[in-house]
């Protein structure tokens, strides 16, 4: 902040009020004005403040009313009024400009999004949404732990659903016994609050790209793709694992042995300085010797936090440097013309020695 010459930051995104204060949002009503020095003030809903007493790491707690018999406004516009009171010291501010995109709150079910009034409302500010994905991309011990939580989880949540696949079982059907699970067994963990889960569960040649889970039914011998993210708290995990029923086609184990090659080459070459546009290129060189130029359509690698996809985003045509306290998801996929194929995906923390893997579940396709 000081470099940039900001002297306080507006944050309103569920993720960067989690990063900055440590509450986590019910509705996404909420901000935190974060000075340079002296101490964050977090403008929350009167409705959590038992959830910001508890959570919050800062003492400077204000609050805005969800109902105000005198106030027929949207609540939004109440929290720009207490964050133009709270940040009116400061003369140089930085806002979200150019965030792109954002973790969502609690509810889940609706978003909440910020009009051009809360822009307006600061004439003179400026972007410091690339100061905040720099700051993120690397983790602290305390977010690093809240990884591992989210990514455990998920490795429980897969172990329960492989031993109750079934033939004939539909997507939506494997999709739902594994969202039970990280909701139900998640949230009873004496370390979580809340956990959420978000899946895209796909069977055999439903295996795509990115389309909806449906109810088409698993066949013995080709893979269910389980495509999942874990919210415990906040924190995210964003897995792709795989499960078969019976003995694998022989056509699906043939990629599944090329596909794996790709990705652990990929995996050893990450360290501490090691060049992003190098593993981005090589990853899909590779992918290409196998006969699948051009693919996957997504990318190789990317981070991990209070997002399930945030900084770094590496590309062959960008710059960068892998860092320790790094935690990525690399997935790299072929997908078959028609339907079908294979992704494999898992987080892992960048050490002083190359990566640690973060989930216990194994990767590529796993027997039933």
């Amino acid at each position: 902040m000081a470099d940039e010459e900001f002297d306080a930051l507006v944050v309103r995104a569920p993720d960067n009020v989690l990063y900055l204060t440590n509450f986590w949002s019910m509705k996404g009503y909420d901000a935190c004005v974060f000075p340079r020095e002296g101490e964050p003030m977090l403008i929350c809903l009167e409705a959590s403040a038992e959830d910001a007493a508890r959570t919050a790491w800062t003492s400077d707690l204000r609050y805005v009313r969800g109902y105000d018999e005198t106030d027929p406004r949207p609540v939004p516009a109440r929290t720009l009024d207490a964050a133009i009171d709270a940040s009116s010291a400061y003369t140089r501010i930085g806002l979200e400009l150019s965030l792109g995109t954002q973790a969502s709150d609690r509810m889940v079910g609706e978003p909440t999004t910020f009009t051009k009034a809360w822009f307006d409302a600061f004439a003179d500010a400026a972007d410091a949404a690339p100061l905040l994905a720099r700051a993120r991309m690397l983790k602290t011990g305390q977010e690093i732990a809240r990884l591992r939580i989210a990514n455990e989880i998920a490795c429980q949540a897969m172990h329960h659903v492989r031993r109750k696949l079934e033939p004939g079982m539909k997507e939506s059907e494997a999709a739902a016994i594994w969202q039970g699970y990280v909701h139900g067994q998640g949230t009873a963990r004496d370390d979580v609050e809340l956990a959420l889960p978000f899946s895209l569960v796909w069977a055999g040649e439903g295996i795509k790209t990115f389309t909806a889970t449906s109810d088409l039914p698993v066949v013995e011998g080709e893979p269910v793709l389980f495509e999942i993210w874990v919210c415990a708290d906040g924190y995210w995990a964003d897995h792709t694992k795989n499960l078969v029923l019976g003995e694998l086609k022989a056509e699906y184990a043939e990629l599944e042995e090329k596909l794996m090659a790709v990705y652990t080459d990929g995996c050893a070459s990450i360290h501490a300085q090691h060049s992003m546009a190098d593993l981005d290129r090589s990853v899909r060189e590779g992918i290409a010797e196998l006969g699948y130029p051009g693919q996957p359509s997504h990318p190789i690698c990317h981070g991990v936090g209070a997002r399930a996809h945030e900084p770094p985003y590496p590309h062959q045509a960008a710059g960068g440097t892998f860092e320790e306290n790094m935690v990525l998801a690399v997935e790299p996929g072929v997908y078959w013309e028609g339907g079908g194929g294979l992704r494999v995906e898992d987080n892992f923390l960048v050490t002083a020695d190359g990566l640690e893997k973060l989930s216990a579940f194994p990767d590529g396709i796993v027997r039933c």
